[in-house]
């Protein structure tokens, strides 16, 4: 069976409260060949203390400003040597067994991605299916589920600086449009807690979202603004129904009509 050697790379910027978190899910992975990067925007808080503390498990670290996301993950993959690159920031973690279950996807694979479970108050929400037939309309596979193998980066490019939401959108869908070899992995890969920088700037992620679909798919630029519209809405739908405590009305809706599927954890 393939077994690749995994680059992780982790951005962290005062991030000490689930940082030790998100650490022991890559080094507590039963695989054998990791090879561990953290790349540290700075700190002031007690992030480069936990970083130090599992420093001898950790292949290569930098706590310096930077520019960015982008910038950060892109220095990520500059370091990794790694046959195939996965990405977890510094409040998400990896789901047991997952790095195996990469590895068995990646033999006849450029891209390999899963589902993600969503946290809410340290409770389990829903999960998150990964979808790329959706692709094409919004960001249907989570960036923290999607391990890429490291050749495809050195041939179609990083992470976009431009970008401050979207990134890794523009990421995917490049690759998509570039007719990479994506592969399905029907399980949990990954663990998100609501409340991180694209969910606070929502409104620019969807903006950056019809920017970069007009880039790569610009015949169907009318299409790409109808779509805008209609998620714009949904999004303020859904958060006026959860001030009214109305939330169940939307539970109800991505549980039987939306495109997207998402099973809570009732």
């Amino acid at each position: 069976m393939y077994s690749p050697v995994i680059s992780i790379i982790t951005i962290v910027f005062n991030g000490e409260k689930y940082l030790e978190q998100t650490i022991r899910s890559v080094l507590d992975q039963n695989y054998p060949h990791i090879q561990y990067i953290i790349i540290d925007g700075g700190s002031t808080d007690e992030s480069v203390n936990i970083i130090k503390k599992y420093e001898k498990h950790i292949h290569y670290w930098v706590s310096e400003k930077d520019k960015g996301i982008s910038d950060a993950f892109n220095k990520g993959i500059a370091r990794a040597t790694g046959d195939v690159i996965g990405i977890i920031n510094a409040d998400d973690w990896f789901e047991p067994r997952a790095f195996e279950r990469v590895a068995a996807q990646m033999d006849d694979a450029d891209i390999c991605f899963g589902d993600i479970q969503l946290w809410k108050n340290e409770r389990k929400e829903l999960i998150q299916k990964g979808n790329l037939q959706l692709l094409s309309r919004e960001m249907t596979i989570h960036h923290a589920t999607v391990f890429v193998k490291r050749e495809i980066y050195e041939t179609y490019g990083g992470f976009d600086p431009q970008y401050r939401c979207a990134m890794d959108y523009d990421l995917l869908l490049r690759f998509k449009v570039k007719n990479c070899r994506f592969s399905y992995a029907p399980y949990i890969l990954s663990n998100m807690r609501w409340g991180g920088f694209s969910d606070k700037f929502w409104k620019l992620g969807c903006r950056e979202t019809l920017e970069i679909k007009n880039r790569y798919l610009p015949e169907n630029k009318f299409r790409n603004h109808l779509y805008y519209l209609k998620h714009l809405t949904a999004i303020r739908v859904a958060k006026t129904l959860f001030r009214l405590r109305l939330e169940f009305v939307t539970r109800i809706y991505r549980k039987l009509f939306s495109p997207i599927k998402k099973v809570y954890n009732d």
